[in-house]
């Protein structure tokens, strides 16, 4: 995204247009860094999302998170719906406590009803009026304005995702699931987190089965086959190039850990995965 503002407002079929503008396919599997919400208006819109089919029904909101892959369904270029870009870091820490922005993530989408839909409708109305007025106002008072009402929307869809949130991840949890998003192609021994950690394994067990209902070990190789999948299907790597990526001396023990661990071989799941357009 490339709104100097850190957030972006548009129109879901405006997408193709400008994917095309820029040489780009828009049907292409693609992996952005930076936070999407999607909303579907009065006809459903179908992508897929880490492998998984979602069909956005009217009224529903679909949270994409960075990093995950995604690829959209033929009708892109009719689609009615909106889409709100924003940068990673862009809401203050408040609004990301307030909207349980925290890991484990959910992916399903969300469809607001009565005064949640009212409240969120509002909210995009009136971050859509602000964003398309950047010149009445300067770029920094304009910047935070944007901030505001986005924190408005996030929460408000927060709640339709939880009226009566539960017990937040533990800070176990979190600083974990920090160290095995920056170390998994480097270590997926839990020894070696917990040592870095400061904390036992078994401790970092406890609180990643209260956060997620998986044993440390689990999440931690979760996430590498988590990454090899979204390799396998967003770019063309070789096998044995995503296996080096991954940490693994050879492409061979990378077999054996992916078929064990997702029931197919890498190549499998290649050929079986959403066809790229």
């Amino acid at each position: 995204m490339g709104a100097p503002t850190g957030v972006e407002v548009m129109k879901l079929a405006g997408l193709h247009e400008r994917s095309r503008r820029h040489g780009n396919d828009p049907y292409q599997p693609l992996r952005p860094a930076f936070h999407q919400l999607i909303g579907a208006c009065a006809r459903p819109v179908r992508m897929w999302v880490d492998f998984v089919e979602q069909e956005l029904q009217p009224g529903s909101w679909l949270w994409i998170r960075p990093g995950q892959v995604q690829r959209f369904g033929p009708d892109l270029v009719a689609a009615d719906g909106v889409i709100v870009l924003f940068q990673p870091g862009f809401l203050p820490p408040a609004t990301v406590s307030a909207a349980h922005m925290d890991p484990p993530y959910e992916q399903r989408p969300l469809t607001p009803r009565g005064p949640d839909a009212e409240g969120v409708r509002r909210a995009l109305d009136h971050l859509g009026y602000e964003y398309e007025a950047m010149a009445s106002l300067p770029l920094e008072s304009h910047t935070e304005v944007l901030r505001a009402l986005l924190s408005v929307l996030v929460v408000r869809l927060a709640h339709v995702r939880d009226p009566e949130p539960g017990p937040v991840a533990s800070e176990t949890f979190r600083r974990f699931h920090v160290a095995v998003e920056r170390d998994y192609a480097v270590t997926r021994r839990v020894e070696d987190y917990a040592a870095a950690l400061g904390y036992s394994p078994r401790t970092l067990s406890r609180a990643t089965l209260a956060a997620t209902g998986r044993t440390a070990k689990q999440y931690v190789d979760d996430r590498v086959v988590l990454e090899a999948k979204r390799l396998l299907w967003h770019s063309h790597l070789p096998a044995r190039e995503v296996a080096g990526r991954l940490g693994f001396a050879d492409a061979s023990d990378f077999t054996k850990f992916f078929r064990l661990r997702a029931g197919t071989t890498p190549g499998a799941f290649r050929e079986d995965s959403p066809p790229r357009r």
